[in-house]
């Protein structure tokens, strides 16, 4: 592998946890299935999949998301203990996270039997007796070259949506909306995963798609 592309391939997880703290673009991968009648004003309600979230304030919270977002298509939310059309069940969740271990060439500077271990023009990465300098793997195990090591964790989150027809069971919707991010934190990743799953919905049933959701303040 050309050297340039080892710096790369070290430095992308790097680059991610440097702007993680930043506002950016939240990636989703959405499945979904359909067989939804055109939307004319059909009722709807949202409940949990897991009945542990009945009643819970968080659950509410992500439920009228997903009621907006019918809403908005044509869909119309049950009036008071009415009876619904339709019931769309919603679920989430994320993992406990996969630990990931990189290591990449310290910035600071080394001694060595090779020279001098900084960024100068004659340092150890770029000088003379630098690996660079010869074309040797810098990878290579040297006890003289420095390198730091990174740790973060990688989570994935998810949220499912089933829309079934009260008269007869039958499912018109069935939705899974998979996302990675560097936190866990559910109220920020549950209203992207929302915002992807309803995304150009109902969407081509039975298609996988990358859905990019860009951050609040640039949403029209």
């Amino acid at each position: 592998m050309p050297i340039l592309r080892k710096l790369l391939a070290v430095a992308a997880p790097i680059a991610l946890l440097a702007v993680s703290a930043c506002t950016q673009p939240f990636e989703a991968k959405v499945s979904r299935f359909q067989a939804l009648p055109v939307p004319e004003g059909q009722t709807f309600t949202v409940i949990p999949t897991d009945a542990r979230n009945q009643g819970g304030l968080e659950f509410a919270q992500y439920a009228s998301l997903v009621t907006q977002r019918l809403a908005a298509y044509g869909y119309r939310p049950v009036d008071g203990a009415g009876q619904p059309e339709l019931v769309v069940k919603f679920d989430y969740g994320v993992d406990k996270g996969t630990p990931k271990v990189v290591s990449r060439p310290s910035i600071g500077p080394a001694f060595g039997p090779w020279g001098y271990g900084g960024f100068g023009p004659y340092g150890r990465r770029w000088g003379y007796g630098s690996a660079f300098y010869y074309g040797w793997d810098p990878f290579f195990y040297d006890p003289w070259y420095r390198q730091d090591i990174d740790t973060y964790t990688v989570y994935t989150s998810w949220a499912d949506m089933t829309i079934e027809r009260v008269s007869d069971g039958k499912h018109l919707f069935e939705g899974k909306a998979r996302a990675r991010s560097l936190d866990d934190a559910l109220p920020r990743l549950v209203p992207n995963l929302v915002e992807a799953m309803f995304t150009n919905f109902p969407g081509n049933s039975g298609e996988e798609v990358k859905i990019t959701v860009a951050p609040p303040d640039k949403r029209k």
